[in-house]
């Protein structure tokens, strides 16, 4: 079977990509329509219907409110500039809590967000995330967090604050009326986060990033179910089509991780 004939199964079947960045210039003020537009050439060609995105702000060492308000708008460009196709996320630190609720609530409701993205400024279970969780809660909206499990010092050193599979089940234990994602599973020691999050049932996981063993897919969802696990590449679309198409599992499965059934009512809510 070549390839066109296994991109078939994504064509014929709706698939929603949860994890994904359209980047800005490079100052967080402007779309990189160039980046955008290749991206989308690969998602058309690869049988991706819907990408949700984010622009979380990582190359500086202050992010203030009124850069991650500013990188908000650039999403929402990607939001406008791909109708129908494209949704956003919000971002914001946490560290600035009043403005990052009230940010929240301006991207769902004025800008039609679906989500909240959030980086590594803080552990999962931090008690500084409150409010911002509390806020999703009350929106009722997913809450995405970069997260990996380091053994190694350099990954350490670079992402000391990285949540893991730990921090997002302390989290999702202290607000079980919360949706919680942690992002690409896949990547560092994902075992470890794997058993952490597997009685939570309200934290969910994607399966993006360059990174696969032969059985992640497989072990996720005798784990934690396929209606668990949402597909997303975080910009590394053809490792993320084959981890999921070369998959051990059923084709019933894979149908619902690519659909990200249990997510599509967030995507069906309009601005008032």
């Amino acid at each position: 079977m070549n390839i066109k004939e296994k991109l078939k199964f994504l064509h014929d079947n709706p698939v929603v990509a949860w994890h994904e960045h359209f980047w800005s210039t490079g100052d967080f003020t402007t779309l990189n329509t160039v980046q955008g537009d290749d991206m989308m050439q690969v998602f058309d060609a690869l049988g991706i219907d819907k990408v949700v995105t984010s622009l979380p702000v990582n190359k500086i060492k202050r992010c203030d409110p009124e850069v991650f308000v500013s990188a908000n708008n650039v999403t929402y460009e990607a939001v406008k500039r791909y109708p129908g196709r494209v949704y956003g996320m919000a971002y914001a630190h946490p560290g600035y809590a009043s403005a990052a609720v009230a940010e929240i609530e301006r991207c769902v409701k004025e800008l039609g967000f679906v989500g909240v993205k959030l980086y590594y400024d803080y552990f999962m279970d931090d008690p500084v995330y409150a409010p911002i969780i509390e806020k999703c809660i009350e929106l009722d909206i997913p809450i995405l967090q970069h997260s990996m499990h380091f053994m190694d010092a350099p990954n350490k050193i670079r992402q000391p604050l990285a949540t893991d599979g730990v921090h997002m089940a302390n989290a999702a234990k202290r607000y079980p009326e919360a949706t919680f994602v942690m992002g690409h599973f896949t990547i560092a020691e994902w075992k470890y986060s794997l058993n952490a999050i597997a009685d939570c049932p309200n934290v969910y996981t994607d399966m993006s990033g360059s990174v696969y063993d032969r059985p992640q897919m497989e072990m996720a969802v005798e784990m934690l179910g396929a209606d668990r696990i949402l597909f997303g590449t975080d910009n590394s679309p053809s490792s993320c089509v084959g981890k999921i198409l070369g998959a051990r599992i059923s084709d019933e499965d894979k149908k619902t991780i690519l659909s990200g059934r249990a997510f599509s009512r967030f995507l069906e809510r309009t601005v008032k």
